[in-house]
């Protein structure tokens, strides 16, 4: 079994690895394209990140710079923003939906290492996949780390730490991030066109 396969099946696995390395390299590569691109330079954003991730929706946008370690590992639905900063270790893999914003200077760490130094220094590490669902808002500062998922509709509090499973239709905050009350709903404001839905 490669170290790879073992990435992909969530065991502990050697980082180092040469294709592992390579695979890296590659996306570093490519987000370095990205970050250093002019931003009137749509279609060659856009052609860079169909390169980057594993799949991408329509009408993604991300401030540059932004960095992760494989890309392809990394699935982003319709209607994305992310902020300046966003990093995602994906080796684990990483979901996100529909509809989703991301503030500044957020990190998506799906990759744990061992407690043991000897195992560390040697480059071994799991990864879990991370998943965020549906028009979910992460506030700037938010870490969120392995093996996470984020239900629809939710809101992060900028600076939480996630560390475990965070439902639909609330809003979370601290460290560690737990929920603080359930996410508004309505037009508290007037400012949704009926029309529109929600």
């Amino acid at each position: 079994m490669t170290e790879k396969q073992k990435m992909l099946m969530g065991i502990i696995y050697n980082a180092e690895e040469t294709s592992l390395i390579e695979e890296r390299n590659r996306a570093k590569s490519l987000t370095k394209q990205y970050n250093e691109s002019r931003q009137e330079d749509r279609d060659y954003r856009k052609y860079l990140m169909g390169q980057i991730f594993g799949k991408l929706g329509q009408n993604v946008h991300l401030e540059a710079p932004f960095y992760l370690d494989y890309g392809y590992r990394t699935t982003i639905g319709d209607d994305f923003f992310s902020n300046f900063n966003l990093t995602i270790l994906d080796g684990g893999g990483v979901e996100i939906g529909n509809r989703v914003f991301i503030g500044p200077n957020v990190g998506i760490y799906t990759v744990n290492h061992p407690t043991d130094a000897r195992r560390r220094e040697k480059g071994y590490e799991w990864a879990l996949p991370v998943k965020i669902g549906n028009k979910v808002w992460i506030g700037g500062g938010v870490t969120i780390l392995p093996g996470v998922t984020i239900g629809d509709n939710t809101v992060i509090a900028a600076g939480s730490v996630v560390t475990q499973d965070v439902p639909a239709d609330v809003v979370a905050a601290g460290n560690p991030c737990k929920v603080i009350k359930e996410a508004e709903k309505g037009d508290r404001y007037g400012i949704i066109d009926k029309k529109d839905g929600e």
